[in-house]
């Protein structure tokens, strides 16, 4: 039975242990030590100073660790990756810690600085390895001991997915935790080589519902090759889902470097991984969306009122217009921008806009030039809906066409949608369905080149295009 929860608050209690240990050692040897030998006297009193370093300190420590999102996948460590990590985050967080606390140190030689900086570092480095050594170390014997396991779904049915059935289940792998709980075909078989191993679940187009149902965490694919056409239809369905996805890799996957050495302990899969920019570029995202769409509401709130008022005169109806859109993980939510068409547009259903739309009001028209009718957004940025940077959210009844001609369309539900996006700089609004599918791509580029500087790209993009007039 497995307590993420109660395994990362352990790693938690003994990251913050660690670090009140690595501090302690610090003052006792600055106070020891360095004071001793400028004034000539060892006094090991406990300052107010110390104690609020002794709570400040874990809480920088464990503010880095969430960050760059150390306690996800809490059971599945690695030993030697955490040594890793411990050592490189150690060393960046001490060279912090040392120009915050150790640099105005009243100090007799330059080398005192050295020398508290290497006992700060060293015991930290020493501390958080230990501790963290020994509770991965135990989750791993529970694991072996089949106390921690992962429900797993096999999904393939015949040889490829028989064979690597038996090589996870063989005694030399049995560490690794998975417990399968029945195999998806693909195919339409009446008989299935795994039937013998596995409880046949149904079959693939029902992966959501079995996901859900059965509580699976780890997906493994092990199609025929003559089922590699269904591949992209297996991984669309999957998206949508929370979990681990793993598959056999081919040789190219191996010359191209996808298996890693780590899967070599048991079998060589290659994990498909769903993380498309490092922890800490989604935290500091996420906090230049919220800054950014809070500070633009405050500062620019005279134009929004401006903007209002001449859509209210302009034309009888609301000022604001909201309407369903989809979002991450397909979760709808209100979308609001300022109304530039007439109160009627959508009276014989759902339809999109074009350049010479008469549904767009002579008003609607100017604030699309520049992009005002999208300001409200900021609003559904602030509260978490969307991101300033983004694939534009469609409507369902948009996102089921396109679908049609493009499953892979929900590839863009992995992410929040935008104000803008690459695929707006350059492409633009779409009017038709084949216009949505072209502009795709650019999203679909967009999102598998995520990180802060390629966002920071699009939005100077963008702010060129909203000043000389070129939105549409």
């Amino acid at each position: 039975m497995k307590k993420p929860q109660l395994q990362s608050l352990k790693y938690q209690i003994w990251d913050g242990l660690a670090a009140i240990l690595a501090y302690t050692s610090l003052f006792v040897f600055r106070k020891l030590v360095v004071e001793a030998e400028k004034f000539g006297l060892s006094n090991l009193e406990f300052s107010t100073s110390y104690f609020i370093g002794l709570f400040m300190i874990p809480v920088f420590w464990l503010t880095v660790y969430h960050i760059t999102d150390f306690y996800r996948d809490i059971y599945r460590r690695s030993r030697l990756k955490d040594l890793f990590y411990t050592f490189n985050s150690s060393l960046l967080g001490s060279i912090f810690i040392f120009f915050a606390l150790i640099l105005d140190d009243t100090v007799s030689s330059y080398t005192d600085y050295y020398r508290g900086f290497l006992v700060y570092f060293s015991s930290h480095f020493f501390f958080t390895a230990l501790f963290r050594t020994l509770l991965t170390t135990r989750t791993a014997y529970r694991t072996r001991a089949g106390k921690i396991f992962f429900n797993t779904l096999m999904i393939g049915s015949n040889a490829k997915a028989a064979e690597l059935y038996a090589k996870l289940e063989s005694s030399s792998n049995r560490n690794t935790g998975h417990r399968f709980v029945g195999f998806v075909s693909v195919d339409n078989n009446i008989r299935f080589l795994l039937e013998k191993n596995l409880e046949h679940l149904g079959n693939h187009l029902d992966l959501p519902k079995f996901i859900r149902e059965h509580q699976v965490e780890e997906v493994i694919i092990a199609i025929e090759s003559s089922e590699h056409h269904k591949l992209e239809e297996v991984l669309n369905l999957l998206e949508e889902t929370p979990v681990k996805i793993k598959m056999i890799p081919d040789t190219y996957d191996i010359i191209s470097g996808k298996v890693r050495m780590e899967s070599m302990r048991s079998i060589p899969l290659v994990e498909i991984n769903h993380q498309l920019m490092p922890p800490w570029q989604m935290v500091l995202k996420r906090l230049f969306d919220i800054i950014s769409s809070f500070l633009i509401l405050i500062i620019l709130s005279p134009l929004f009122i401006i903007v209002g008022l001449i859509t209210k005169l302009s034309d009888k109806g609301p000022i604001f217009f909201k309407q369903k859109r989809v979002g991450i993980h397909g979760k709808e939510f209100y979308m609001y921008k300022f109304r530039s068409m007439v109160t009627d547009a959508e009276k014989n259903g759902p339809q999109l806009s074009s350049e010479n739309d008469d549904r767009i009001t002579p008003w609607g028209r100017i604030m699309r030039k520049y992009r005002l009718d999208e300001l409200p957004q900021f609003f559904n940025v602030l509260i978490g809906d969307m991101s300033i940077v983004g694939p534009r959210p469609e409507r369902k009844f948009y996102m089921e066409l396109i679908s049609k001609n493009a499953p892979h369309y929900r590839y863009l539900q992995k992410v929040k949608p935008g104000i803008t996006s690459w695929g707006m700089v350059k492409f633009g609004y779409a009017s038709n369905v084949e216009e949505m599918v072209e502009r795709l791509k650019f999203d679909v580029i967009y999102i598998e080149n995520m990180s802060l500087l390629n966002d920071i790209k699009i939005l100077i993009y963008t702010v060129i295009i909203v000043l000389q007039g070129r939105g549409k």
